[in-house]
């Protein structure tokens, strides 16, 4: 059972690094962030949630549920709906058209959204830090893919808040990483920063510039479908195949099979950073077949070379967009595969990437240094310290013909606010606009922020309408709207906005919290 916590005072700033495949915590103590290792010692933590006949495990015990119970060993996930027929676990489309992720436990159907999932993995990383210093945590920033859009910020605040945190913030993922390399190597000159954050689900680049404590993004980019998973996929693909030719047996229809080779295939992904060769060795893969095979770095490559080149894109385009070429960036960091820091020194003219820090738990200190800052922690490590993000996606609305008016370019720095006006020949008594973000010409291949209608405007049938739309964006990369009538003489007259979204309502929130509740006290009773 975890040591009791002792919740008088104000608790140290904390930082969550939310990942896809692990998760991070870290604290902010005596100048520093410190990263809290879990009661097995381990410093990241497995992001999966297993339910099973008697109870529910979170982190490394979920993970070790992954081969036996696979439709019930559920994972924190981005990604769209084109992608859930390959995951293990069930998934519906629920009320409000949000996704329901269905399990079975104790014996019953049970269905979660993904906002309760992710604030399991969250309770799971308070519990962790607070076991560790014996006292509650207190402010929270929880980092995202800076390629994240308006929903996929919103739900991540909401899991934060039916995980009972108090969260002051949200920082895109490569800017966290940014702030741990500029702590940890400080200069007074200015320096032009690429980190390069290949994550498990998803992917992205910035390019900072860091002057005297201050961070300022110049440009971000990203793929918020490309990670280290489509890299094991891509193993797998091959081995599936191959034990097909051995045996003559498809694999690839058995959830619990295949989820044991893609984690024999994680592992050679892993060798493979520090050899040229990996074994994959399986006992009774499907029925009594067992399956040995090697896979060689090269190969790995050659599968994977077209993912590889997307990233090299990526990387590009972050660069153009910043108006930089590769001679203005002084340093740079990435992740551990081989050939991605071979790919990165070939674009950047053979220059030193920065290893000195921990790719696995440079995010999570960087966060909890923002936590500290936010809350206005006073010490010379963070004295001077200001960040300056950007948008990553270009927020618009639908003109006629399903176009794209785009109202403020993607990375403009944030917060930010700014109008766009709007005209109809033909008044209303409601009117329906339509908000996207996105960076395609037709608001059909954008992300649908939401439906907005225009309540009780004044009816005049010999006046057109005259509107102006205003966003707000703000630190947090988060949208809000305000409507206004340009014609009825009065300026700036409000009008009432309602939002037709799939956003969470603050019942429903609640009522999360209370069935959170209820499963720690059983988690509890299970200790």
């Amino acid at each position: 059972m975890a040591p009791s916590v002792e919740r008088r005072g104000a608790g140290p700033a904390t930082g969550i690094d939310l990942g896809t495949t692990y998760s991070c915590v870290a604290v902010w103590q005596h100048g520093r962030a410190e990263i809290i290792a879990d009661d097995q010692g381990n410093r990241t933590t497995p992001s999966f949630v297993a339910f099973t006949g008697t109870q529910r495990f979170i982190g490394n015990e979920a993970q070790n549920q992954a081969v036996m119970n696979p439709t019930n060993t559920v994972f924190v996930t981005p990604r769209c709906r084109m992608t859930w027929r390959s995951w293990p676990f069930k998934v519906i489309d629920g009320q409000g058209d949000r996704p329901q992720i269905v399990v079975q436990h104790k014996g019953e159907e049970q269905q979660f959204t993904a906002e309760e999932i992710t604030s399991m993995i969250l309770e799971k990383m308070r519990e962790t830090a607070e076991s560790h210093l014996g006292c509650a945590t207190d402010d929270v920033v929880i980092t995202v893919p800076a390629y994240f859009g308006d929903h996929q910020r919103e739900a991540t605040k909401n899991a934060g808040a039916i995980a009972g945190l108090n969260i002051v913030g949200l920082i895109n993922e490569p800017t966290a990483a940014a702030i741990a390399y500029g702590l940890h190597k400080r200069s007074n000159s200015e320096r032009n920063v690429l980190t390069f954050d290949l994550g498990g689900g998803t992917f992205d680049v910035s390019v900072l510039t860091i002057s005297q404590g201050v961070f300022e993004v110049k440009a971000t980019a990203g793929d918020a479908h490309l990670g280290g998973e489509d890299f094991d996929n891509r193993m797998v693909s091959h081995f599936v195949d191959e034990f097909k030719r051995q045996h003559r047996k498809d694999v690839s229809g058995n959830p619990r099979k295949l989820r044991k080779l893609k984690i024999a295939c994680e592992k050679a992904k892993r060798t493979l950073s520090s050899t040229d060769r990996a074994t994959i060795e399986i006992d009774s893969l499907l029925e009594d077949s067992d399956f040995s095979s090697t896979i060689t770095r090269n190969l790995f490559e050659e599968l994977n070379d077209d993912l590889f080149a997307k990233c090299a894109d990526t990387v590009k385009k972050c660069l153009r967009d910043a108006k930089m070429d590769t001679g203005s960036i002084h340093d740079g960091g990435s992740t551990r595969i081989p050939r991605v820091q071979q790919l990165l020194q070939e674009l950047f003219d053979g220059k030193e990437l920065c290893k000195s820090i921990n790719p696995d738990e440079a995010v999570a200190y960087g966060a909890a240094a923002k936590a500290a800052m936010l809350r206005g922690d006073d010490h010379e490590n963070l004295h001077g310290m200001l960040l300056l993000d950007v948008a990553p996606l270009s927020p618009g609305l639908e003109a006629s013909g399903g176009n794209m008016v785009v109202v403020m370019p993607r990375n403009t720095v944030i917060p930010t606010k700014k109008e766009r006006a709007l005209c109809s020949p033909v008044r209303k008594p409601r009117a329906r606009i339509k908000v996207y973000e996105g960076e395609r010409c037709r608001t059909r291949e954008n992300n649908l922020l939401g439906r907005f209608e225009l309540c009780g405007t004044p009816s005049a049938q010999d006046s057109a309408l005259e509107i102006n739309v205003c966003f707000d964006i703000d630190a947090d990369g988060l949208s809000d709207l305000s409507i206004y009538d340009r014609t009825t003489g009065k300026e700036k007259n409000k009008i009432t906005v309602t939002r037709d979204m799939t956003r969470l309502s603050k019942e429903e929130i609640e009522a999360m919290v209370r069935r959170a509740n209820k499963y720690k006290e059983e988690d509890r009773g299970q200790e």
